[in-house]
């Protein structure tokens, strides 16, 4: 059977993706950002998964404000890089992996989850960004990103947006469907977005690094406590934007340790500010069963 081996979070800053495509990833500002992954592009070359179930939302590119599910998941075998006004991330294509993808959406629908089955779209720099982070700078002349990849869009934009307990109990689901696919998978589950921001208004800039942190210790140590976190919380001490720490807890749900196993191993948990005026997390655990 597929299996679900360790889980990876992570801020997706646009500004990242644009440091990294314009060669600025030792610049004193940047630099301090990029060095918390160099541990974990080397973690992932020595754990390389067979497919990689990517969480992040779309910024109005694959789905315009005319049109916003609440639950997206990719299908088809290839995703381009998303135009977002200035040209596609010069990064490869994002091979995908169809026969799971259609097996975790027939599955979760069937646990009484309602997903949006996309067939076709590109993506943006909540998925591009990430793997980027992870894998290093790939040429799309020369190289792919290391294994497929099923993109997972989840709407944190356009309110109302799902509550942190669905996104929990939705992990649980995805990894109950992972597990009954009978092709032996080493699976890894990313959960993306986030840590405290706001881009506009009079709060716009804000940071709030206690409790960022605070968020890290209770997604490790107490993630169904968590979980029940009202959304006025996280726009109060977050910001607006930090409501897509929410898309963390799908990551967070399907861990082992959820489903009666042991706690996860926690390999690497990085954070700093700023990096564009907003606050980056990072997180590696790994199943221990």
């Amino acid at each position: 059977m597929a299996r679900i081996t360790a889980s990876v979070y992570t801020s997706h800053v646009p500004a990242i993706g644009a440091a990294l495509d314009l060669g600025k990833t030792t610049e004193p500002y940047w630099q301090p950002v990029f060095t918390g992954y160099d541990f974990s592009k080397r973690w992932l070359a020595e754990n390389r998964p067979d497919v990689v179930f990517l969480v992040y939302n779309d910024h109005a590119t694959a789905f315009s404000l005319d049109l916003i599910p609440t639950f997206a998941i990719g299908t088809a075998a290839r995703f381009e890089p998303a135009d977002e006004g200035w040209g596609p991330r010069p990064v490869p294509p994002v091979i995908g992996h169809p026969e799971l993808a259609a097996h975790v959406a027939h599955s979760v629908i069937q646990d009484d989850f309602d997903l949006t089955i996309v067939n076709r779209m590109d993506v943006d720099h909540g998925l591009t960004v990430p793997l980027s982070l992870m894998c290093g700078q790939q040429d799309p002349a020369k190289g792919a990103w290391p294994c497929p990849v099923i993109p997972f869009a989840v709407n944190v934009v356009q309110y109302p947006v799902p509550s942190g307990r669905r996104c929990f109990m939705l992990g649980q689901a995805i990894r109950r469907a992972v597990e009954s696919f009978d092709q032996d998978l080493n699976v890894q589950i990313w959960g993306t977005g986030g840590m405290s921001h706001q881009l506009q208004g009079p709060r716009a800039g804000l940071i709030n690094r206690e409790w960022d942190n605070r968020f890290l210790d209770r997604l490790i140590a107490e993630p169904e406590a968590l979980s029940r976190v009202p959304h006025d919380e996280y726009v109060r001490e977050a910001g607006s934007e930090g409501i897509e720490l929410v898309m963390w807890l799908i990551a967070r749900g399907a861990m082992a340790d959820i489903h009666g196993g042991a706690p996860p191993r926690v390999v690497h948990r990085f954070y700093h500010v700023p990096a564009s005026n907003t606050a980056v997390g990072h997180l590696i655990l790994e199943n221990t069963q």
